[in-house]
């Protein structure tokens, strides 16, 4: 599959998770009693934006890093959707990281997300699509730690365990998903630039 047309499929499947957010968990019942500390309202529009990217690029590094074939992102694809679902349903999460997932319930933060990744992303090649992820996360990283110090390594521990679980999604290497390994070594070592890239320990 051309990587344009893979890209197109992995953000409407993200997309798509985000929509599904409001269907789990308590039915409305799950009250949030202490008023965020950070949100939106704490960062500049284009800051917003670029956290808002940072999400969809945390998975979308890990897949450009190793290709596993139209199963493989699908996979992949579902398990940054669900990194988005289990903080709505954890009521110990991180405000900033609420107030991300809050607007990706919205269809304006999912259309922001969505354009900004298409715009940067559509036309490049795979090698390309990962430095540019791994560039908007360090960015991202960057704009927290200034903005909102308090929450920065909360919310960068969670960019990087989007990474890990799109990593581990989907069975690398063999045939038919057999006798591969559950993250290469090209994941691997995309890890670690995300780990490095957020200023977080590998």
């Amino acid at each position: 599959m051309p990587w344009s047309s893979a890209l197109s499929l992995n953000l409407r499947i993200i997309s798509i998770r985000a929509l599904m957010i409001g269907w789990h968990g308590s039915g409305g019942e799950l009250k949030v009693e202490e008023k965020l500390m950070t949100d939106k309202s704490n960062f500049t529009p284009d800051e917003w934006k670029l956290i808002l990217e940072s999400v969809m690029m945390a998975g979308i590094a890990v897949s450009a890093a190793e290709p596993s074939g139209l199963w493989g992102l699908l996979k992949e694809s579902f398990a940054g959707g669900t990194a988005l679902v289990t903080a709505k349903m954890d009521s110990g999460s991180n405000p900033l990281i609420k107030a991300v997932v809050a607007d990706f319930e919205s269809a304006d933060g999912r259309s922001i997300a969505r354009d900004g990744v298409k715009e940067q992303l559509t036309g490049s090649k795979a090698g390309e699509i990962k430095a540019k992820c791994i560039e908007t996360l360090r960015q991202a990283g960057a704009v927290v730690d200034t903005k909102a110090p308090g929450d920065a390594a909360a919310f960068k521990g969670w960019l990087r365990q989007i990474s890990q679980h799109v990593a581990e999604a989907a069975t690398e290497g063999g045939f038919l998903g057999i006798g591969g390994v559950p993250v290469s070594e090209g994941e691997k070592a995309t890890l670690t630039e995300i780990s490095s890239a957020l200023r977080l320990s590998a």
